[in-house]
């Protein structure tokens, strides 16, 4: 299931690729799951993801929302916990020179775990509460910021973190969520 999750997304993001103009390519490792405010929901799912964005150029009708650039996205875990991917919009800002921050907002589809499959108070439930986090919904927000520090015109090294969670919006009960960091290479195209 997994891989064809991942073969999936690969499949998304390299088909509007040829037809659109690309702005750069994201390739990164992102720690999953980590400790941010509340953690008792860090650290149940082990391994890091491999990160893989393509950012295209901001087309002129959202040039009224601050010309984001839509991007597709794709995160699969390494030891086969919770990947993902999605789409959505990202802002770029300069705010010295050589140094960008990058907020963004976007949309993903996941393949780890809604619910807990044990009745509550069984020794079950609590053994997969223990280890997995509820993400309560199968679709997700997922809002980032990254902070950007340009080498060249072409290349670029990125710190970034990144919250994935349903809000109550696209989901009710569970909310457990997921936050990440992580490190990305940028190669930017004229």
């Amino acid at each position: 299931m997994k891989y064809l999750f991942a073969a999936a997304t690969a499949a998304a993001i390299a088909a509007p690729a040829a037809s659109a103009q690309i702005d750069s390519v994201r390739l990164g490792v992102m720690q999953h799951n980590i400790c941010v405010i509340d953690c008792k929901n860090a650290d149940k799912e082990g391994g890091p993801n491999i990160a893989a964005e393509v950012r295209f150029k901001s087309p002129d009708f959202l040039g009224w929302a601050g010309a984001p650039h839509p991007y597709l996205m794709a995160s699969v875990n390494t030891q086969g916990e919770t990947s993902y991917g999605g789409a959505g919009l990202e802002w770029d800002f300069q705010v010295a020179p050589g140094w960008r921050l990058e907020p963004g907002f976007g949309y993903v589809v996941h393949d780890g775990q809604i619910n807990n499959p044990f009745a509550n108070g069984t020794p079950e439930s609590a053994d997969f509460a223990e280890q997995h986090v509820l993400l309560g919904s199968r679709d997700l927000f997922r809002t980032s910021l990254a902070v950007t520090w340009d080498m060249s015109e072409t290349f670029a090294i990125q710190g970034i973190y990144e919250h994935l969670s349903h809000g109550q919006i696209l989901g009710e009960g569970r909310n457990q969520g997921l936050d990440e960091i992580g490190v990305r290479a940028v190669w930017r195209f004229k």
